[in-house]
C-alpha cells in the first residue's frame, strides 16, 4: 500500500470563487417568490480544500489561483485568515468567479457557476519556484475545463513529476466533464499519484453504474483512487482493486457546500503527516461530517 509523503508544503492549485448560499426549506416557486437564507461566502473547490488542509494540521499551505480586481483584498484576507499562503494572480478584465448554491432542505446543493477569473489562469501565472519545499501538489479538476488552465495544470504536473512530488486531482464536476468530454479528461490526469472523484463523477470517468467497481476501475489509471460516498462515506482503491471501505462519520446535514473539499484537504494534510490513503480518508470522512453541519465550504 502507499505511503505518505512524509513533510513539505501543500500546494493546491484552483479556484477562488464568491459563493452565494441560498438555503431554503420549501420547493422553489417557479416565477415568484421563495422565501430563503441567503449569504455570501469565500469559496471555490481549490481554495475551499487549501483551507481545510490548513485546519487539519497541515502546516504549509500555499494557493495559485486567479481573481477579479473587485474581491481581492477580501479573498485575500480570508485565506489568510484560516492559514492559507496566497498566491493570488489578479485580472483587471473580469471578475471574480461567483456560484450560486442552492441548498435545499435534505442539505443537497444545486450549483449556478460563473467561472470568472478562475479559468482564465495561464502557463504565464506559473513558475516551478512554487513547487520549492512544496511535497504535494493538488489540482483542482476545475482547471482542466478550460484551455488555458488546463496547460497550467499540465505544466505545473509536469514540473512536480520531475521533482518527485506527487500529484493529486479532483475532478470536481460530473456536468464539466460532460461538456470536456470523459476521454479528453481521463487523458489529461492518467498516471496522477491520487485521484479524488465522488460516487457519480466515479461512474461518469468509467462507465460503471457500481461504485466500488468504478473506484477499482480508476485505480488502475492513478495510483491510488479515493471515491466520496456522501453519507456512506470512502472507497479506496489501488492497484484495480477496492481496499478498504471506510465508514462514515454521523453528522446532522445543513449544507453539502465544500464536503467533498473539505474531505480533500483533510486526506492530504494526513497524507503528508505520513499517513496511508486509509488512514487519510477517515480523516476526510471526519472532515467532510463537520463540513455538512456548516452553511458554506470552509471550516
Amino acid at each position: 500500500m502507499s505511503t505518505g509523503a512524509g513533510g513539505g508544503a501543500l500546494l493546491v492549485i484552483g479556484d477562488v470563487v464568491t459563493d452565494v448560499v441560498a438555503r431554503y426549506g420549501t420547493p422553489l416557486a417557479h416565477g415568484t417568490d421563495t422565501a430563503a437564507e441567503i449569504r455570501a461566502l469565500p469559496g471555490g473547490a481549490g481554495a475551499n480544500a487549501a483551507c481545510w488542509a490548513a485546519h487539519s494540521g497541515c502546516a504549509e499551505v500555499r494557493l495559485l489561483a486567479r481573481v477579479g480586481t473587485e474581491a481581492r483584498e477580501w479573498h485575500e484576507e480570508r485565506l489568510r485568515r484560516a492559514g492559507v499562503r496566497t498566491h493570488l494572480v489578479v485580472d483587471d478584465l473580469v471578475p471574480t468567479a461567483t456560484v450560486i448554491c442552492l441548498v435545499d432542505a435534505s442539505a443537497e446543493r444545486t450549483l449556478l457557476t460563473d467561472s470568472g477569473a478562475a479559468l482564465r489562469l495561464s502557463p504565464a501565472d506559473w513558475s516551478p519556484s512554487l513547487l520549492d519545499g512544496v511535497g504535494r501538489l493538488h489540482l483542482s479538476g476545475y482547471l482542466f475545463f478550460a484551455d488555458t488552465s488546463r496547460q497550467l495544470a499540465l505544466a505545473a504536473r509536469e514540473a512536480a513529476e520531475e521533482r518527485g512530488v506527487p500529484v493529486s486531482v479532483d475532478p470536481a464536476s460530473a456536468g464539466f466533464i460532460k461538456e470536456l468530454g470523459v476521454d479528453r479528461f481521463l487523458t489529461a490526469v492518467e498516471g496522477v499519484e491520487t485521484l479524488l472523484p465522488n460516487a457519480d463523477e466515479a461512474r461518469l470517468l468509467t462507465g460503471l453504474t457500481n461504485a466500488t467497481d468504478a473506484a477499482a476501475a480508476l485505480s488502475r489509471r492513478a495510483g491510488v483512487a479515493v471515491v466520496t460516498l456522501g453519507g456512506d462515506g470512502a472507497l479506496v482503491a489501488e492497484a484495480g482493486a477496492v481496499t478498504a471501505r471506510v465508514p462514515p462519520v454521523p453528522a446532522r446535514a445543513r449544507d453539502s457546500t465544500g464536503a467533498g473539499d473539505a474531505f480533500t484537504g483533510a486526506f492530504l494534510a494526513a497524507r503528508l503527516a505520513g499517513a496511508d490513503p486509509v488512514a487519510a480518508a477517515t480523516a476526510g470522512c471526519r472532515a467532510g461530517a463537520r463540513a455538512v453541519a456548516t452553511v458554506g465550504g470552509r471550516p
